[in-house]
């Protein structure tokens, strides 16, 4: 009997359409002089028309939205919020989420430039959320799934108190319903200020993954997006059993410009690159957003077929 890693190995190998498609979304993936010094910016999805990171072209948003924000003409992948990612990856009508009103604290009462209470306030009224990520249960083609997915929108995605509670919660649900888990990362990493609470959730998050895979031996795919950096890439988004990542996914632990910094050498256009880090072995695949629902699928089909036998 074929095992999953051996399955997941021939799927890496797409042909025809698919290998048609990633060839077309990750051409090109070492960027030029012009995007390497490029911040990354957020897409509020205000207006009619937004611009494109890559090309420049102006995009009317309405078509934008209905291709999953990929650029046709350059397979440019946009970034997109949490709501945006969960719409298309779970089936209609299935989706619960979990822990709405989960609010964070200021224990520490910081303040920088402005203080916390009110950065705060400011992205949850700005998302409409209460915090960086979305989580919940629903049924992806007719699995069901324990579903993570980080809003780089809301403080850049970065992973506070309450983002590690609320992804420890549908491990620990994932675990106790024998049901994989897909994590879609999107951070810049550990929230600066909640200081070692939010350092606390690096070891929080794998304790709790731990469980699920080695002592359940439960599927824990995570789905790396632009930008996976800081604490998120240092603990669960690299810690999945299947890793996917999306065309030209930023993917670091330390950025650019710390590396550069740090050692007085500059790195190598296209270092922390999707592409880039495919060519030393990971991710495992780079999966187009288009796409993404029915690779998922693959992958789980065998594994639910597993669980049933068990």
């Amino acid at each position: 009997m074929t095992s999953l890693a051996d399955w997941f190995e021939d799927k890496r190998k797409f042909g025809g359409l698919i290998g048609a498609l990633i060839e077309k979304a990750t051409k090109g993936y070492v960027l030029s002089e012009r995007e390497k010094d490029r911040s990354i910016s957020i897409d509020t999805n205000k207006g009619l028309w937004t611009r494109c990171d890559n090309c420049e072209n102006m995009l009317y948003v309405k078509f934008l939205k209905q291709n999953k924000r990929v650029r046709e003409e350059c397979g440019y992948h946009l970034q997109m919020d949490s709501t945006e990612r969960i719409e298309p990856l779970i089936d209609r009508g299935t989706w619960i989420p979990m822990d709405e009103d989960m609010v964070a604290r200021d224990v520490l009462e910081f303040h920088d430039e402005e203080s916390y209470k009110d950065r705060i306030a400011f992205s949850q009224k700005r998302t409409g959320l209460t915090d960086a990520i979305q989580t919940g249960i629903g049924k992806l083609n007719g699995v069901s799934v324990a579903l993570g997915v980080m809003d780089f929108q809301f403080m850049g995605g970065s992973m506070g108190s309450v983002v590690g509670e609320k992804i420890t919660r549908p491990i620990e649900h994932a675990t106790q319903e024998s049901m994989p888990l897909v994590l879609v990362c999107s951070s810049g990493g550990a929230r600066t200020q909640e200081g070692t609470l939010s350092s606390m959730q690096m070891a929080k998050i794998p304790s709790v993954l731990q469980i699920h895979q080695v002592q359940k031996r439960l599927l824990h795919v995570a789905v790396l997006t632009y930008p996976t950096t800081g604490g998120v890439t240092a603990s669960f988004g690299m810690l999945g059993d299947i890793i996917i990542a999306e065309p030209k996914a930023y993917i670091a632990s330390a950025g650019k410009r710390v590396i550069e910094q740090t050692l007085r050498q500059k790195i190598p256009d296209g270092f922390q690159v999707a592409e880039s880090s495919s060519d030393h072995g990971l991710p495992d695949s780079i999966v187009p957003r288009n796409l993404s629902k029915g690779v998922l699928s693959e992958i789980f089909e065998p594994y639910a077929s597993a669980l049933c036998k068990v």
